[in-house]
């Protein structure tokens, strides 16, 4: 089985920073994307960003210029660098990973259960 634990999250004053981490473990053969979404109750999971093996970036355009994603493959961790926090960023943070658990299977995602970010004063 394959896990991703999410971890970081927690209360930060509007322009504060926080960093999300998500470790990945169990039966991973290799780990292709891997990106963080964001929801909130009663509204849809959207992406925030995402990074591919190779280190290549994409962000939604809200958090363009805040917030920086990136992963070190041999600890198999994505990280979420957020600075200049707005109250719109207030949300449950989930980590996703698409992984081979061995050679010949096909990727498949796996996600997080989250980790809360709320940003109030």
């Amino acid at each position: 089985q394959v896990q991703l634990v999410e971890s970081g999250g927690g209360l930060v004053q509007p322009g504060g920073s926080l960093r999300l981490s998500c470790a990945a473990s169990g039966s991973i053969f290799s780990i292709n994307d891997m990106g963080w979404y964001r929801q909130n109750t009663g509204t849809q999971r959207e992406l925030v960003a995402s990074i591919t093996s190779s280190g290549d970036t994409s962000y939604a355009d809200f958090v363009k210029g805040r917030f920086t994603i990136s992963r070190d493959n041999a600890v198999k961790t994505a990280y979420l660098q957020m600075t200049s926090l707005k109250p719109d960023d207030t949300a449950v943070y989930y980590c996703n990973a698409i992984v081979k658990i061995r050679p010949t299977s096909p990727p498949y995602d796996y996600w997080g259960r989250g980790t809360q970010v709320t940003v109030s004063s």
